[in-house]
């Protein structure tokens, strides 16, 4: 499969969904050191960063997340897993029983690991129901995510 450059990627995209029928807030997880966009260049990094268990910073402030229940975790699959930045993320908030929903965007794996990964990044967290949406299918799972809102018992 050859990569192509995307305006606004297939996780952003989804997320934005997700906000527009249920109301939910959305925090953009950004690196402080931004990655590449260079395909090539962003799977070397990534592999560097799973293979060290690195952590890397995230730009903005975490928000305050003392009022809500549930996270929505939403990312691509990166070599079977949530980009490490994800695990700084989990890493930096109190999810003491909170529900966390992995959402993610892949080319070939599907949910990967992200819930094993979340699992041991928070275990005082509950973890729920995924939703794995192929890239190329986001502009057209309507009908797979409101299963998986219905499911989740988020509408």
């Amino acid at each position: 499969m050859t990569p192509r450059h995307l305006e606004t990627g297939n996780t952003e995209i989804l997320a934005r969904t997700i906000a527009d029928r249920t109301g939910c807030d959305l925090y953009r997880i950004e690196a402080s050191d931004p990655y590449s966009g260079n395909y090539d260049d962003t799977v070397a990094r990534n592999v560097r960063e799973q293979d060290a268990d690195a952590r890397p910073g995230i730009a903005q402030p975490l928000p305050d997340i003392r009022g809500y229940g549930t996270l929505i975790l939403a990312s691509p699959i990166w070599n079977v897993r949530p980009p490490m930045i994800m695990s700084t993320f989990v890493d930096g908030l109190d999810v003491t029983g909170k529900s966390l929903l992995p959402v993610v965007t892949y080319a070939v794996s599907g949910l990967g690991s992200s819930p094993d990964v979340y699992r041991a990044a928070a275990p005082s967290a509950v973890i729920g129901p995924g939703l794995a949406v192929r890239g190329e299918t986001v502009p057209d799972c309507g009908a797979q995510l409101n299963r998986w809102l219905s499911d989740a018992g988020i509408r």
